[in-house]
């Protein structure tokens, strides 16, 4: 990104008014016994917890936009307009920067995942349909949320990450709970709703991470109709009054 960002702003001018002065003391230093002074009415953690806004928005922009691997410290304090000590005040390195957004991008999509299917409720199929135009139409308005939930995410696990686990747990976790809100029977065999769960999981991520590297060649509609075939036909299986076959843990 180094050589792609246009106007650099010289470290020297990174620090706007707002910032402590180069006096302040980092986030982990040890407590002095000395009042903390406020700036501008502003406490120590007030800014500091400001501070590491701005380079959770500058990770998203450029991340989002050039990738995880082509950007460097220097890029996001460059993007947020602050010196590289005070991206070491809130963040380790960039893989921690990086998990942060990831897991916050995650949060954020299941919310809006959430609140979009409860308004579907009782009707399954309008539950599915909702949650699912919710999904993409969100990956669809900020392609940088995609690129970093569906590419980078990836490449960063394959490279020591450990987020994607938690995240993919918890998309099983929310799929399994709207499985058995729309169809209840299916509470009776929770070892094959989870197997369920999971697959379904894996078909949206998989088809969000070609939409992705396909550049959105689809639209939001074709990719509905793509993952309703798998939904539509679980709700007839259930609806058809079939059973699961029962799924036995080993112990």
């Amino acid at each position: 990104m180094g050589s792609e960002v246009e106007n650099v702003v010289p470290e020297s001018q990174m620090i706007d008014e707002n910032d402590l002065t180069a006096n302040e003391t980092p986030i982990d230093a040890k407590p002095s016994g000395v009042k903390r002074r406020s700036f501008k009415g502003m406490s120590l953690e007030v800014r500091q917890a400001e501070r590491r806004e701005r380079l959770m928005e500058a990770g998203l922009q450029a991340y989002g936009t050039l990738g995880f691997f082509s950007v460097t410290v220097r890029d996001v304090c460059v993007e947020a307009k602050l010196t590289e000590r005070y991206f070491y005040e809130s963040f380790k390195n960039s893989g921690a920067l990086f998990d942060a957004i990831y897991m916050r991008l995650v949060e954020d999509l299941q919310q809006h995942i959430m609140t979009a299917v409860m308004q579907g409720a009782p009707d399954p199929k309008q539950m599915v349909q909702l949650g699912l135009t919710a999904f993409f139409q969100r990956l669809s308005d900020d392609q940088r949320v995609t690129r970093i939930l569906f590419i980078d995410a990836i490449l960063v696990h394959e490279n020591g990450g450990k987020s994607i686990h938690k995240a993919v747990k918890r998309f099983d976790l929310m799929t399994q709970s709207f499985i058995t809100l729309m169809i209840p029977q299916a509470q009776e065999n929770m070892a094959m709703i989870s197997l369920i769960s999971t697959g379904l999981t894996g078909y949206v991520s998989h088809l969000s991470t070609r939409w992705a590297i396909s550049g959105f060649k689809e639209s939001v509609d074709e990719l509905m109709a793509a993952c309703m075939v798998l939904y539509e036909a679980l709700l007839s299986h259930f609806q058809a009054g079939a059973s699961l076959i029962k799924v036995t843990p080993k112990e």
